[in-house]
């Protein structure tokens, strides 16, 4: 595997390693990158210190929780401040609906993935919880049918 941009062959491969299985055994992880356990468990707590490595996360099945309908919604909020920005994406993050915030450049400035039970329930987060809020001054929604997402990041410098 190349090495990613401000990380070490070893770095890159623990990292790559972390991604496709984050419960991976240490002496196992360790085997396959090519170092001692210890230099392993040693280099992924130099990771997490330079933030490279930001958590561990279980990978969760909305449709077996019963948020079988996902959407993304697009904002827009006025007036456009940095205050009422931080505002709406605290408030946004807080609803249990809402899976993810993004602040956005161009036409919309937020959006929202949501997933609920039903498409009735889509309706009343849309139409009571979000156009609700007097600074949304417009949104769209688009439900998702599929999502695929990459498990692992790839270099983008390729072969350098």
């Amino acid at each position: 595997m190349p090495e990613l941009p401000n990380l070490d062959r070893i770095d890159s491969l623990i990292v790559h390693e972390l991604q496709q299985d984050a419960r991976i055994p240490m002496r196992d992880l360790a085997e396959r990158v090519g170092v001692a356990a210890s230099t392993c468990s040693e280099r992924i707590g130099r990771l997490q210190a330079r933030q490279v490595l930001t958590g561990f996360h279980a990978e969760v099945d909305l449709p077996a929780l019963g948020r079988s309908v996902q959407a993304m919604v697009f904002a827009q909020i006025r007036p456009l401040s940095q205050p009422i920005i931080d505002r709406f994406r605290r408030d946004a993050l807080a609803m249990p609906e809402v899976m993810a915030v993004f602040v956005l450049a161009g036409g919309d400035d937020f959006l929202l993935h949501v997933a609920v039970p039903d498409v009735s329930r889509l309706h009343t987060f849309l139409v009571e919880d979000l156009s609700s809020r007097k600074e949304v001054v417009q949104f769209r929604s688009s439900i998702v049918f599929d999502h695929s997402r990459k498990r692992a990041i790839e270099n983008l410098a390729g072969d350098q």
